[in-house]
């Protein structure tokens, strides 16, 4: 069966931050770093650092387990994510800070994907071939000075294969274009090699968080080889990807062929479970534990791949199913080729949806699922309050709150803060457990079901307090979308309950993702913009001790009166000119711009007649009112004319 065409023009890096949970409790406390640490939720480790790791504690080892094997351990509750989403959005603006695409897609907590094609491509085009050693890596396409050195010559880190001393310049040959495609490529992973570990040293100094890097060219490959050296390290998937007609053999197929067909990002434990039953013959025994989804029977993917008969049309007749897409087995066929085409997303200003949800033992009474859809539904709130607003400019937070002496502090710190997008939808899932066999055993779930409605308008009250938004939100929203899930009053034995906000509406802000500007902002502001152009009717007595390098402005109406501070030098004084009429204003105009809301300021224009200068917008009344009252060239001229 022939290979599918893989695409390797990309150059993608995959962060995996190290131990995070874990991580985000030792920033907060340093000296935990050299002690065994260990966070809980429910009756499971879900991580612990990797002193934890060397005193024999592991990943989802239940909790008794890892007392009786490490009692010194230090046990942190970590079922509040609040806390880890915080953390895992900083990193990802602060890395997303340093792309020129926009390509920086988060994978749940601790995983980025960061697509820097355009980045290793401006800096490939500026190497020096005959210098590889001394090469400068540039962050800033306008500014040439930022940016590191590095050495072109070799990959920084970690390669699969081993690393060999050998250079790929000696394969260059203008009747081989394959190994010419090779050694390009290479060059293009050498500098995504280096550009990775920049940004792992850049993302320890500055956030304090230590991370495992793959680099490749998608994300199927970057995030399998990434995994080879953990912590801390990094891992660059060499050429050639392709097996040479010469009869040289594919690092790709190589690598991945070592794989458990369950370890493919892609392929999914059901998916796994029956290409492991087809290929032994027989079921594949699996853990059936508390901790569900691991394999007791290892299958690689060189034995799927190359079991007799298998191929693209193979596996969909036999992934074939209710609801199973079509092309699946050409999915999976590819998967296991290391073919993954799937784009690095662009970042986003706000997420696709907030989700929040908790997996019971056993939920199956009224009450105990109010109480547990009141839980959720604060946590909705307040992630929707992170994730869906952003800060009001001081200056509107000043205009909003004006007049209100007696405010309290907290309503003005939600006075601070905007929606930039509204949920426009409340979907309600639950997760049913099966009844029991008769021989006492259940059959694994994993099917949810669901039920959604409009977001009711009251939960983007920002003055109101949380708890009394969410049991509102109970009350009048998510228990008849209960009771239609599940009519019976009891029996249900729910397994997990999740609350989603999503089907996002962008609101009129000033962002880039907005849809539309902020009016209501703009009308606030209006009177701070237009105050220096204000028109006023003030009579003001003349005074003879006022500056003399002034001009008058004047309206076409007579009304307004506004010494301006002369912009140019003045027009050769004629007869008369120590004549010159005083200036009747007090106060000169000042240098300030014309804020116009991110239009270009308009720098104004000086008539040719009095050498007054004004707004553009302006000039054409203020000649029109030369032209009325019959003045002459300048004011000297004109001040002349009337006293003959």
């Amino acid at each position: 069966m022939e290979a599918p065409q893989r695409r390797d023009e990309r150059v993608i890096i995959h962060f995996d931050y190290d131990c995070f949970y874990a991580a985000v409790f030792e920033k907060e406390n340093p000296n935990w770093k050299s002690l065994p640490l260990a966070v809980q939720q429910k009756q499971i480790i879900v991580t612990c650092n990797y002193e934890a790791r060397r005193r024999g504690l592991y990943k989802l080892q239940l909790v008794h387990e890892a007392k009786r094997k490490c009692p010194d351990m230090i046990l942190v509750l970590g079922e509040d994510l609040t806390r880890f989403r915080d953390a895992s959005k900083d990193n990802y603006i602060f890395l997303r800070g340093y792309s020129w695409n926009n390509k920086v897609e988060r994978l749940g907590f601790d995983e980025v994907f960061m697509d820097v094609t355009d980045l290793v491509d401006y800096n490939s085009a500026l190497l020096n071939h005959n210098d590889l050693t001394t090469s400068f890596f540039h962050l800033d396409r306008n500014d040439p000075t930022v940016g590191f050195p590095f050495d072109a010559s070799n990959t920084f880190g970690h390669t699969f294969p081993a690393a060999s001393t050998t250079s790929a310049y000696r394969f260059v040959s203008p009747k081989n274009p394959f190994l010419n495609g090779t050694v390009d490529l290479l060059l293009r992973l050498r500098l995504g090699s280096h550009f990775a570990r920049y940004l792992r040293h850049q993302l320890e100094e500055q956030q304090g968080y230590t991370c495992t890097v793959g680099i490749s060219t998608n994300k199927l490959l970057s995030k399998l080889v990434g995994n080879l050296n953990k912590p801390k390290g990094q891992t660059t998937l060499v050429p050639p990807y392709n097996p040479d007609p010469g009869g040289a053999r594919s690092n790709v197929i190589d690598f991945i062929d070592g794989h458990d067909i369950g370890r493919i990002p892609g392929i999914g434990f059901k998916i796994a479970q029956k290409i492991r039953n087809h290929v032994l013959g027989r079921p594949a025994a699996f853990n059936a534990g508390l901790v569900y989804g691991g394999s007791k029977e290892n299958v690689n993917v060189r034995d799927v791949r190359m079991f007799e008969g298998m191929g693209p049309e193979p596996l969909s007749r036999l992934l074939a199913g209710p609801g199973v897409q079509r092309d699946l087995g050409d999915k999976v066929w590819g998967l296991i080729h290391g073919v993954d085409d799937t784009e690095v997303a662009k970042a986003k200003e706000v997420p696709q949806q907030v989700s929040i949800e908790d997996s019971y033992v056993r939920l199956d009474s009224i009450e105990p699922v109010k109480k547990e859809l009141r839980m959720l539904s604060e946590s909705l709130i307040k992630r929707m309050r992170l994730d869906l607003t952003s800060l009001v400019d001081d200056e509107d937070v000043g205009i909003a709150l004006e007049g209100e002496d007696d405010i309290v502090l907290d309503i003005k710190a939600t006075a601070s803060r905007r929606w930039i997008a509204h949920p426009k939808t409340l979907r309600l899932s639950t997760r049913p457990r099966p009844p029991l066999n008769p021989d006492g055993t259940r059959l694994r779930n994993f099917t949810r079901i669901s039920k959604s409605s409009s977001m009711p308008s009251f939960v983007l009250n920002f003055t109101q307090d949380i708890p009394v938004l969410a049991e509102k939100l109970v009350e009048e929203t998510l228990l008849p979308l209960f009771r239609k899930l599940h009519p019976k009053r009891s029996g249900w034995n729910l397994s997990l309950v999740n609350l989603c906000a999503t089907n996002m509406s962008m609101t009129a802000s000033e962002g880039r993702a907005a849809a539309g500007r902020d009016i209501g902002r703009m009308l606030r502001r209006q009177e701070d913009v237009l105050k220096d152009w204000k028109i006023a009717d003030v009579d003001v007595a003349p005074s003879d001790d006022e500056p003399d390098d002034c001009s008058i402005e004047q309206d076409d109406i007579g009304q307004f009166e506004r010494e301006i501070p002369s912009q140019y030098p003045p027009d050769p004084a004629g007869p008369g000119s120590e004549d010159a009429l005083p200036s009747t204003q007090g106060s000169c105009f000042g240098d300030e711009a014309w804020d116009s809301e991110g239009e270009e300021n308009d720098l104004g224009e000086r008539c040719k007649k009095c050498g007054a200068t004004m707004p553009s917008f302006a000039m054409f009344a203020h000649e029109r009112f030369h032209y009325l009252s019959g003045c002459p060239t300048t004011p000297a001229a004109k001040h002349s004319s009337s006293r003959s």
